[in-house]
């Protein structure tokens, strides 16, 4: 099993940046940033190393690991002295005991008339050790770095930090280009693993995309073997990489590991995450959720519609920790002792009910990527619609904008059922809905798991249309 399946895309951005330092040899700054950021485990740090071997460049991989400014300044000595680059043997010389003088050091031992490679890994680590770290960077960056013939990638983890990095505010600003590094999506998964789109489409839900994991899902294997396998094992990747995400993401005094499996738990309003989460106040709860959202753990969503509303709603964004938070990390002791098949039993047991609204965002996702197509304008946004007291609910509403739009596009129905094709029942509350939302003849979709078996859509589509969607762009 290749490991690289589905980054195609990514290595050729990486190669491209490379490619324009080459032609730019000669200019007064031809050195390129990349400023790379994704979720933990997706892999990011893997495909930085197989683009070093595809590039066969002279580079230097530091990874930063959260210590103080000495500590961090003795890994990058180290790292250099071990690297390809040709002029490492200065800092075994000179061994600079400052930050500035490290990377004034750096540039030296880079070559002049051959392009390489700097990679700085958990950069966000530094921006919080280091005093004035951001303004350090900017200088070294902008008076020696950048010209040289070097691409330097700053990687990180902590999504909202390495958004900062390059916020109109800070030193950085304007310097590196920003590359997203997300999850393996389905079409990658259905190649990876050699499954049907709809089964690609659950292994998503299961698995995050998130490569360590999906290696231990054996080509060809069906989703109740793999976990199965997975279950008999304590260690096994699906169970300890929540876990592993959890500790890194939060500090053992903040709320936010009891808010999260609160939402992972399905509690999706304010009030109720908070009574779930042991009765929390009103300022520790909304501080616990500006964390969550700010680091893109938690989705915070309005409805979609032609008039303003407040009733927002949580979900965790990762399909897997989703996954992980609602099976299997409440039940640990269990999976311990080795009784994974009660494990096992419950999310079959579960499994139907639970799917059909943790894959409403994946479709979302798939018609936004999808369209347009011969039934269906373009949708800038695609959300869903629904009332406090959920006596209206609409899973998919494509619109000019959001939450608030000028023009409804299209309203449909998700339909995820193996055994249920959506029929003139289902057709039939989705236009009470619409009356509901608009007098207009807004056109109505379905998306069915397995078919459509009435008339009246303006489109229906199913796995096989929605894996299109990752395909074709």
């Amino acid at each position: 099993m290749h490991r690289f399946i589905g980054r195609a895309r990514e290595l050729n951005t990486l190669c491209g940046a490379l490619d324009e330092v080459r032609a730019a040899d000669g200019a007064p700054q031809p050195g390129q940033c990349l400023l790379i950021r994704g979720r933990r485990r997706v892999g990011k740090s893997t495909l930085v190393e197989e683009f070093l071997q595809q590039a066969e460049v002279p580079h230097v991989f530091f990874t930063a690991g959260g210590g103080s400014a000495e500590s961090e300044l003795t890994e990058l000595l180290d790292a250099v002295s071990g690297s390809s680059l040709p002029g490492r043997a200065l800092f075994a010389e000179e061994t600079p005991s400052q930050w500035n003088a490290s990377f004034r050091l750096l540039a030296e031992t880079l070559p002049d008339d051959t392009p390489s490679v700097v990679v700085i890994d958990e950069a966000p680590y530094l921006m919080e050790s280091i005093d004035a770290f951001e303004g350090m960077l900017q200088r070294a960056w902008d008076r020696l770095l950048s010209r040289k013939p070097v691409l330097l990638l700053l990687v990180g983890s902590d999504l909202s930090m390495m958004k900062a990095l390059n916020s109109y505010d800070r030193p950085f600003h304007q310097r590196g280009r920003e590359m997203v590094v997300g999850p393996l999506n389905p079409a990658d998964l259905s190649d990876m693993l050699g499954l049907e789109p709809a089964a690609a489409f659950d292994a998503a839900l299961i698995t995050g995309g998130l490569p360590l994991i999906c290696r231990q899902w054996q080509p060809g294997a069906s989703m109740w073997d793999f976990l199965a396998a997975a279950l008999e094992s304590p260690i096994s990747a699906l169970l300890v990489s929540g876990e592993r995400s959890l500790a890194a993401e939060f500090p053992p005094h903040a709320m936010g590991g009891e808010v999260l499996r609160a939402i992972g738990a399905g509690e999706r309003t304010f009030t109720n995450i908070a009574r779930a989460a042991g009765g929390i106040s009103h300022s520790t709860l909304t501080r616990a959720l500006g964390l969550l959202t700010g680091k893109a753990v938690v989705a915070g969503e309005l409805p979609l519609s032609l008039s303003p509303s407040k009733e927002r709603r949580y979900r965790v964004s990762d399909p897997y920790l989703r996954f992980w938070l609602a099976f299997l990390e409440p039940h640990m002791a269990e999976i311990e002792r080795m009784r994974g098949d009660i494990t096992l039993a419950r999310v079959k047991e579960q499994w139907t009910s639970w799917r059909g609204r943790a894959v409403e965002p994946l479709i979302r996702e798939a018609l936004a990527r999808l369209l347009p197509d011969a039934d269906l304008p373009a949708a800038p946004a695609v959300g869903a619609y629904w009332t406090r007291s959920n006596d209206v609910e609409i899973d998919l509403v494509g619109a000019d904008r959001e939450p608030v739009a000028k023009r409804l596009l299209f309203l449909g129905s998700v339909k995820w059922l193996e055994t249920s094709a959506f029929d003139a029942h289902d057709l039939a509350a989705l236009c009470k809905h619409r009356s509901a939302l608009t007098d207009e003849p807004v056109p109505l979709v379905a998306v069915s798991r397995n078919g459509v078996n009435c008339t009246g859509l303006q489109a229906g589509y199913g796995p096989e249309d929605l894996i299109e969607a990752w395909r074709s762009h």
